[in-house]
């Protein structure tokens, strides 16, 4: 009878770890890796920029021409008359003016933020992958299979 019963609470307990494991450890993992991989896309798109920025400064380009995409992947001709000055999507929808070297101290300042971002994120996603190590461990012991 007393094995019955400390069988049974091993199991509600062992219920209770997986339980924990999917409803919150799991979930917490799926979102700091979307935010993570966000982040990257930003990093990514700051890269371009700066790129192409330097790439007119090199060039000397005054005015330009270029393919817009308006929305459903259909294109429109721009002309660009002055390339000096260029505006940049600083978050929550607004966009600033920048000449281009203002620009670039913008973008190596964001850059900077953004890899510090990612660098907490990768912390917090090997903390969450060492709990759930940890938990499944406890599930192991309670369990009492072998080590693996």
């Amino acid at each position: 009878m007393a094995m019955a019963v400390e069988a049974r609470l091993r199991q509600e307990k062992v219920k209770k770890f997986e339980d924990f494991v999917d409803r919150r450890l799991k979930p917490d993992l799926v979102n700091a890796i979307a935010q993570r991989d966000n982040l990257f896309q930003q990093q990514k798109t700051f890269l371009d920029l700066k790129k192409n920025i330097e790439n007119l400064e090199k060039n000397g380009v005054t005015s330009m021409r270029s393919m817009v995409n308006l929305g459903s992947e259909v294109y429109m001709q721009a002309e660009v008359p002055d390339t000096k000055h260029i505006f940049v999507d600083i978050g929550l929808g607004f966009h600033v003016e920048f000449t281009w070297q203002e620009a670039l101290q913008f973008i190596s300042v964001r850059e900077a933020r953004l890899a510090r971002q990612i660098d907490e994120y990768t912390h917090l996603i090997a903390s969450i992958k060492a709990q759930i190590k940890l938990v499944c461990e406890g599930i192991r012991e309670l369990l009492q299979f072998p080590a693996e």
